[in-house]
Order: C-alpha cells, then structure tokens, then sequence
C-alpha cells in the first residue's frame, strides 16, 4: 500500500509532464487532440483508480503467493530470468482478461471507463476502473507459479507492465515499421479503441502484439477506415464514478425486467451488449448507429467551467499528492476517511463539469465533510505541522469552492441552455 502510493508519487508528475507536452505539441501543429474538459474527466478517473488501488479495496480469491506454495516446481531467486518470465506470463495474463472484458457482458462493466473517452489521447491511458472489486483470473499466472517467480517479483512487473501502456494512447505517432510486427504501437491501440465495425473487438494485447496474432484477433489499422473513438453506448458524462457503473446499473435493471429467469441469469455472460428480446424497442438506450455522424459530448461548455474544471484537477492532485506521501502517518481507518473525500470530491465537481444543478448538493457535502475532518482532527491529518495555517487554506479553499458552484449553476448555466436551445432552433 504505502510502497505503492510512493511510486505513484514519482509517476504521476512524470505523466502529467507527457500528457502537457502532448497538448502543446498539438496547438503547434494546429492540430489539438486533447480537449480540457475531456482530459480533466481521465486523469480524474485515473485519480480515483489510483485512490482506490492504494487503499486496497479489491479482494483476491486466490492469491499468487498460494498458488506458488502449490504448484511451484521450482524456487527461481529474483534475477532477470524470474523477471523476464513474469513480464511476458502477465502479459499473457492481460491480454485474456482485456479480451474477455470486451467479450462478456459483465465483465464488460470494469472496462467501459477505459473506452469512454470519445477522443484518443494520452489522458486516455489513465481512465482506469474502480468497478471491478474482485480478482477472477489469478489462475492465468500459473505458468509463472510453476516456475517459482516470487510473489515480490510480480508485484513489482505488474504496475510496471501497467505503466508501459501509457505511450501508445496517442494520435501523433504513426506506424513504427519493424516494431508494427512485435509491439503494441499507437497504430494497434487506435483500433482497439475504435468503434468502426471494422475495428471492434480487435487488437487486446498490451505489450506483445503476438497474442493477437497468434488468438485471430488482431486488426491492423487502415488508412480507408479512420478510427472513430467511443463506446457504442456513449457515456454522455464527464463523471468517472457514473461511467464506472452504467453498464452494471443497465444490466441490473434488465435482469429486472426480464419475463424468465433464464434472462435473468445469464444476461451477466452473454456477449457484451446482448439484451433480452425485444428490450431494444421497449427500454431504449442511446446507441451510436453511424459512428460518422453523432454529436461529442459537452464540447460547447463555457471557457469558465473548462478553467476552472482544470483548477479543481490539479488541487485534488495536491490533495493526492499528500495522502500517497503520507500513508503510515494517516494510518489507519483515517486513509479511508481520506480516500472518500477524494471521491465525493471527483463526484462534486465533475458533475458541476456535466452543468447539473444538484451538483450544489455534493459541492455542500464536501464542504461539510472537510470542515468536519478538521474540527474532528483538529487538523487536516498532520498537515499544520509542514504547512502552517493550513487549516484556513484547506477551509478558504473549500468555502471558495462551494461559492464558484452556486455561481455556475445561479448564472452560468441558464446562459449555457440558452444558447443550446438557440442553436436548435
């Protein structure tokens, strides 16, 4: 846990770095490929993701270290061979779960988040679950298990392998010749991602690009079929918490109504997107018919809600920042207390980003849960002691924030329907 929140210490400026050299690579070259609103609502997923994986909220049915006790053959020490074997059984590993993700109905849930974005960028890399609670798939690492990789040595592969994939989320780099043949390049992952029919479904490898070759599931990108990015079901929201469990909620709400329990027991391993008949015409749920022709989601908000949606980004990152560098100090229960701040805190304001008025509502509930953090505590968990006067800071911050809310949603947000319902007309 608190290892892990310092690697995250020391990767994140390292991907907010890349993430602004790509923004203004692309201004340069009148040719922006990373909208704000877009980028503010994928490093907030990929906030909570982190939160959430730092915290340890998930739970592993079978762990790793049992299945070497098990089955290993071997005692392998951690050299570059025990290395080397991890890397390539995890990936092997990802590429099945990934595929599987985007093959069965409830699986699907966990990953939708990662697809939402309807650009391709480097921010993309970042829209991370929070959904997905348990670890099914221990099982695929047993070839690693048979040969007695330690434990600590796939620990330590697997954000690496994770932070590997960050690269390719970009339209920038064309193909990469000889490397099109081994890698997983830009050119694969924009297929992966698209959803021209052409392209769905293809392309789940991560590092290797020969699982797809070698499963027939690999697509390479063609220069007649421009890769048009989304889910078919668009998101339509700048929050990640809603996006994280639409297609559960769908899923959950059509085994309600189907007529047999058939239906309703095995909508959850269906293929990804199958309903019970008819559901189509009697319960519609937006679908992208010509992936061509269909309106992005909230590109004509007002350049005060995309600056200041920035503003409340980088803050949170700060308060991130704090609880990964502070772990052992927090403790426990305390991180946890943390950790939802954070949460409430990604809810409030990116529902202020989807022009919701209720988003007062949750603005007010952090001000409250803030405040009541510091008169509980006495301060916000250690913070007086680097920072003085941090209590006025983090309670000014808070009170300004709530502020900026009420004026969007009393002045902003009229003026904004306004103008849509006059561009309608």
């Amino acid at each position: 846990m608190e290892q892990y929140g310092k690697i995250l210490i020391i990767a994140m400026p390292v991907f907010l770095l890349l993430i602004i050299i790509e923004k203004i690579y692309g201004i340069v070259k009148g040719d922006d490929q990373v909208p704000l609103m877009d980028s503010v609502s994928s490093i907030s997923s990929g906030i909570t993701n982190a939160v959430k994986d730092v915290l340890g909220i998930s739970l592993t049915l079978i762990s790793y270290e049992w299945l070497v006790s098990k089955i290993g053959l071997y005692q392998m020490q951690a050299n570059w061979v025990a290395y080397l074997i991890a890397f390539i059984v995890i990936d092997f590993y990802g590429y099945w779960t990934h595929r599987w993700s985007h093959q069965i109905n409830f699986l699907w849930n966990k990953h939708a988040i990662h697809h939402s974005s309807e650009e391709f960028n480097l921010t993309c890399a970042l829209r991370q679950s929070i959904s997905s609670f348990v670890n099914l798939f221990t099982f695929l690492l047993i070839p690693a298990a048979v040969f007695g990789v330690p434990a600590k040595v796939i620990a330590i592969t697997l954000p690496i392998q994770l932070f590997l994939q960050f690269w390719y989320h970009t339209k920038y780099i064309k193909k990469m010749g000889f490397l099109e043949k081994i890698l997983v390049t830009p050119s694969h992952h924009r297929v992966h991602h698209a959803i021209n029919p052409e392209y769905l479904d293809k392309n789940h490898s991560q590092i290797f690009i020969f699982w797809d070759k070698w499963f027939g599931t690999f697509q390479e990108e063609r220069d007649d079929v421009p890769p048009v990015f989304g889910i078919t079901r668009p998101a339509q929201t700048w929050n990640p918490i809603r996006i994280n469990f639409q297609h559960l909620w769908l899923l959950t709400t059509d085994a309600w109504r189907a007529r047999n329990w058939k239906d309703r027991l095995t909508i959850w391993f269906k293929p990804t997107g199958w309903r019970p008949e008819h559901f189509e015409e009697q319960y519609p749920v937006h679908k992208i018919t010509d992936v061509y022709r269909f309106d992005k989601y909230g590109i004509g908000n007002s350049p005060k809600l995309v600056y200041w949606s920035v503003a409340q980004m980088l803050v949170t990152l700060l308060f991130v920042t704090y609880l990964f560098d502070n772990i052992a100090k927090i403790g426990l229960p305390n991180i946890f207390i943390y950790g939802l701040f954070i949460f409430v805190t990604i809810y409030s304001y990116t529902e202020l980003m989807d022009t919701r008025k209720f988003s007062v509502f949750w603005e007010s509930v952090r001000f409250f849960f803030g405040v009541g953090i510091i008169l509980y505590f006495g301060d916000w968990f250690g913070l007086d002691a680097l920072l003085p006067y941090s209590n006025y800071i983090v309670v000014g911050y808070l009170g300004a924030s709530l502020l900026v809310s009420v004026y969007f949603v009393t002045f902003e947000f009229p003026k904004t329907k306004s103008n849509a319902l006059l561009l309608k007309s």
